[in-house]
C-alpha cells in the first residue's frame, strides 16, 4: 500500500510539475513591458522593503531558484536572473518574498528553518528504511513482536516531523506569493496581462508543495492506520 501511495503522488506531482513547466516556458515568452529584468526587480523589492544586506545571485538550472537565508542570499536561475518576463518577474519577486520574511521574522518561516536539521534526520531514516527496511519489517511483523510496535512508533514520528515540515512550507510559499504579487501590482511592475501571469505561474508553483504534503500526510496515516490496526 506505501508503494501505492507513493507512486500516486509521484505521479500527481510529475504531472504539476510539468504544468508547472509549461506555464513558465509560456510566460517566459512575454516580454514586460517596462523591460525589467528578474534581477533588477529583485533589487527593487528587496530597496522597497529596506534590505540593502541580501545579495542577489546567478545559479545554474531551470526552476533552481530559491532564497538562501544562512548566506542572505536571493538565488536566480539564468533564466530568471536575465529574463524580463511575466515568468521571470513572478519567480524573482516571489524568491524576494522570503527575504522580506526573514527581514521581519515571519512566523511560519521561523518555524520551517528550525525544523530543518530534524527533518533532514527523518528524512534519512526514511530512506534508509525504503532501501532496506521492509525485509526485516516483514521478519517481524510475521512474529508479532513487541518491536513491530516500536518499529510503527519510530516511522510514525519520522513521518510526523515530515508531513508537519510540508504543512508549515505551505503558508510559507503562499505568503511569499502574495507579497511578490501585491508588491508588483502597486508598483506598476507589471499591468493587468502581467499580473494575471504572474499569478497564474505562481499558483501552479505553489500547487507542487501542495502535492507534497498531501502525500506526506498520506503516508503518516497510513503508518498511523497500520499501528492502530495492530493494537486492535
Amino acid at each position: 500500500m506505501i508503494f501505492v501511495i507513493s507512486i500516486v503522488f509521484m505521479l500527481l506531482g510529475l504531472a504539476v510539475s510539468s504544468r508547472l513547466k509549461s506555464k513558465f516556458a509560456e510566460y517566459s515568452k512575454v516580454g514586460l513591458a517596462n523591460g525589467m529584468t528578474g534581477a533588477e526587480i529583485a533589487r527593487k523589492m528587496l530597496n522597497d522593503n529596506g534590505i540593502y544586506d541580501v545579495r542577489i545571485v546567478q545559479v545554474e538550472g531551470q526552476l533552481s531558484d530559491h532564497y538562501d537565508p544562512l548566506n542572505k542570499t536571493v538565488n536566480l536561475s539564468y533564466d530568471v536572473y536575465n529574463g524580463n518576463s511575466a515568468a521571470s518577474a513572478a519567480v524573482a519577486a516571489h524568491e524576494c518574498g522570503h527575504a522580506v520574511q526573514h527581514n521581519i521574522a515571519y512566523g511560519p518561516l521561523k518555524m520551517r528553518s528550525a525544523l530543518v536539521p530534524i527533518v533532514n534526520v527523518a528524512t534519512n531514516a526514511m530512506n534508509f528504511f525504503y532501501m532496506f527496511g521492509f525485509m526485516f519489517m516483514a521478519y517481524i511483523f510475521s512474529r508479532n513482536t513487541a518491536m513491530a510496535q516500536t518499529v510503527l512508533l519510530a516511522l510514525i514520528v519520522a513521518n510526523a516531523i515530515i508531513a508537519g515540515f510540508a504543512l508549515i512550507t505551505l503558508p510559507v510559499e503562499y505568503d511569499a506569493s502574495n507579497r511578490a504579487l501585491a508588491w508588483m501590482e502597486s508598483r506598476g511592475i507589471v499591468n493587468n496581462r502581467e499580473h494575471g501571469m504572474a499569478k497564474d505561474a505562481l499558483k501552479w508553483a505553489a500547487l507542487t508543495y501542495v502535492v507534497a504534503a498531501a502525500g506526506a500526510v498520506a503516508n503518516l496515516l497510513y503508518y498511523v492506520s497500520m499501528f492502530l490496526g495492530r493494537r486492535d
